[in-house]
């Protein structure tokens, strides 16, 4: 086995292996096939989503020297100088830490130098709302007039923070969070090829924990393998003690007690959880999750008709085995949406509180005793 983490060693090296960025693929190998590729690209999108990669695999495809598709061929010098990292007309710049005009300013000295092997430079530069005002008015100006060599990506996780006038000059793909049916294919595809396997209830909890990244369930994943029996079998228990994850079982269990008003069975649960090992701060993780999901099932269980909703109900429930989804749409049909609010309210404020509690069980402890007391009150 390779040294290289999961996400590096299984990068997407063509357009067709992507995961969830379709609609961004469809419309790059259109734009290459038909020799109409811009000048400066923004992606824009969650963390993990494949921002970086598919700037790669533009910067590829639009030097590859074999003319049969438009996908890179992977087999010629360009494509191979590229993979290997050693492209010196590639440019990768993380604007989080060079963020200012000097580096900028260095940046569009390369800008006016032609190729040195390549038909195409290509500057991608990440993070890019991280950028000074001086460096990102810079920036516009070499967006502005970018030679016919030239071809600028700029990637960032928050687009409202760049300055209009450079998205303007863009051509814009949002990237979308990944689903978890699409991070557990590309989980069982990876575990196949190093010869390691998993139940499917395991990589939904490596899933679920990703929240939408695939960069963070491949790392995950790779750990895991590491921690992996003998056997080269993935067990849950692996899953759980590496990545500290509250099993949703014993926060259904919570959800159950609170409903049913029971203090001590709920503060009893939360005690014997951290005798398990969980911490505050992955207990309260995994309550406000679940809450928030019970919050938005319970507000579109009435409306099934539109099938918009019916979808967005089906992508929550995606994340839980078939008990779990028999479990929460037994809890949301014991409570109203106000009730849900004010324990998400509750454990809110628990959450703000444990970093700074001598006890850091506390405050969920009194989260728990509130949510109770509240529910008798409403029950008189």
């Amino acid at each position: 086995m390779s040294n290289l983490v999961l996400y590096r060693k299984y990068r997407p090296q063509k357009f067709s292996e992507l995961i969830g960025q379709e609609h961004v693929a469809t419309v790059l190998l259109n734009a290459i096939e038909q020799d109409r590729v811009a000048h400066a690209y923004l992606f824009s999108g969650p963390r993990g989503s494949g921002k970086t990669t598919v700037a790669r695999l533009l910067a590829k495809a639009v030097n590859c020297e074999s003319k049969d598709s438009p996908e890179p061929c992977n087999k010629c010098a360009s494509c191979l100088e590229i993979i290997s990292g050693k492209a010196m007309d590639i440019v990768e710049i993380d604007a989080a830490s060079h963020r200012g005009i000097d580096e900028i300013r260095e940046l569009r000295e390369g800008v006016r130098f032609s190729p040195s092997k390549l038909k195409k430079k290509v500057f991608i530069l990440d993070e890019a709302h991280q950028l000074t005002s001086g460096a990102a008015n810079a920036l516009l100006k070499m967006l502005e007039e970018s030679p016919e060599h030239v071809i600028f990506v700029l990637a960032t996780t928050e687009p409202q923070k760049m300055i209009p006038t450079i998205i303007s000059r863009c051509q814009r793909f949002d990237f979308r969070k990944i689903s978890v049916e699409g991070m557990i294919k590309r989980m069982e595809g990876i575990l196949k090829k190093e010869g390691v396997s998993a139940k499917k209830d395991v990589l939904l909890m490596v899933a679920a924990s990703a929240g939408g990244s695939l960069r963070d369930a491949e790392s995950m994943l790779s750990q895991i393998i590491s921690f992996a029996s003998k056997d080269g079998v993935i067990e849950k228990e692996d899953v759980k003690n590496l990545l500290g994850i509250v099993e949703r079982e014993v926060v259904g269990n919570l959800i159950d007690f609170l409903l049913k008003k029971d203090a001590v069975k709920s503060l009893e649960l939360l005690e014997n959880a951290a005798e398990r090992g969980s911490s505050p701060e992955g207990l309260h993780e995994g309550v406000m999750s679940y809450l928030r999901d019970m919050m938005i099932l319970k507000i579109i269980s009435h409306k099934e008709e539109d099938s918009e909703e019916t979808s967005l109900m089906s992508s929550l429930l995606a994340k839980f085995t078939k008990e779990e989804v028999a479990r929460i749409k037994e809890q949301i049909k014991e409570t109203n949406t106000q009730e849900i609010k004010m324990m998400i309210d509750s454990f809110y404020g628990a959450g703000e509180r444990i970093k700074y509690s001598p006890i850091p069980q506390l405050p969920l402890e009194v989260a728990i005793a509130e949510i109770t007391d509240n529910l008798r009150k409403e029950e008189k």
